[in-house]
């Protein structure tokens, strides 16, 4: 089995490619190495994967639709897991065609070529970012998510409406995956898990937005990868399909905080700051039809997995 993943540097795509080339499947792994953060961590994760068997690394932009056509021709992947993205929810507000390029544009190339050359499977990202300013929880998959309160949330939800498109006229069979708050090693230095550790640690103020009255649903990486791979290879699944993929815990980010601290041997600086345009107060993933269909049963609360963390930043910034 030959698998095309993108965003193979990126925090996600390096852990879901370690796993599938685990279990022996080829993996052509794409990603364009944007500068929107450290560009060494990025090519720090691809360096672990070229050094494994099984593993083609294509550095390319997917926007350049020739080229993209170029690898489906060469490397006829059966299936598809597409991860890459312009990430970030306030980064949206401030340059939003990066948004339009990377996660509209990139994503009706590579999944019209998924279309063209008949894979078994097309498996993207979306966001819980989709489900705006709900404010009944959990959040599941048959909420209305039409109302986006960032352009970040609407491209994602523009995904998966593409994706329903595709398979409803073409017979595509697509899975969108809602993922909530991900975290773990190799994590990504613009979420609050790693810049508050490197603030901590350095002993300057971190900000707490919404006076500390935010709540994350929190899920370690090694689960997120495990509904992945499950999205990938069950067989027994429908055409078009969305999954929320959660810890199913709806944690304070005050707890988060202590736990950093603790980790650390040392009190934050806390700066109290009113909510942020395009964030939302609270997250909690519903997660009943993920595990019902892929099994997905994530095993570890943050007082197992932030420590996690903490010992792969403190090694890797030794």
């Amino acid at each position: 089995m030959v698998y095309l993943v993108t965003g193979t540097a990126g925090f996600i795509g390096f852990h879901v490619a370690n796993s599938l080339l685990d279990k022996g499947i080829e993996v052509i792994g794409f990603d364009n190495l944007c500068d929107y953060y450290s560009v060494k961590l990025k090519r720090d994760r691809h360096s672990k994967l070229k050094a494994r068997d099984g593993f083609t690394c294509i550095e390319q932009d997917l926007c350049d639709l020739n080229f993209l056509d170029s690898i489906f021709k060469k490397y006829r992947p059966d299936k598809v897991c597409h991860l890459a993205a312009q990430a970030g929810v306030r980064y949206s507000l401030i340059n939003p065609f990066a948004y339009e390029r990377a996660n509209l544009l990139a994503f009706l190339n590579i999944i019209d070529l998924s279309k063209q050359y008949k894979v078994k499977r097309f498996v993207y990202a979306s966001s819980s970012s989709v489900y705006g300013g709900l404010e009944k929880l959990p959040f599941t998959e048959e909420d209305r998510v039409d109302t986006p309160i960032s352009l970040y949330a609407a491209t994602k939800k523009s995904n998966e409406l593409t994706a329903h498109c595709y398979s409803h006229l073409f017979k595509l069979n697509t899975v969108g995956l809602r993922f909530f708050t991900v975290y773990g090693p190799w994590g990504r230095p613009d979420m609050a898990m790693w810049i508050f550790t490197e603030r901590i640690s350095k002993n300057k103020p971190i900000k707490i937005f919404n006076y500390g009255k935010m709540q994350r649903d929190f899920t370690y990486v090694d689960d997120i990868v495990s509904g992945v791979i499950a999205s990938l290879q069950n067989e027994d699944l429908p055409l078009y399909e969305i999954f929320n993929l959660g810890n199913h815990r709806s944690e304070k980010l005050m707890d988060l905080i202590s736990i950093i601290e603790k980790e650390l041997g040392r009190e934050a600086i806390k700066e109290l700051l009113p909510i942020q345009p395009g964030d939302v107060p609270a997250t909690y993933a519903d997660i009943q039809k993920a595990q019902e269909k892929l099994g997905f049963y994530p095993e570890t609360p943050i007082s197992s997995g932030v420590p996690k963390f903490i010992k792969w930043y403190l090694e890797y910034h030794e």
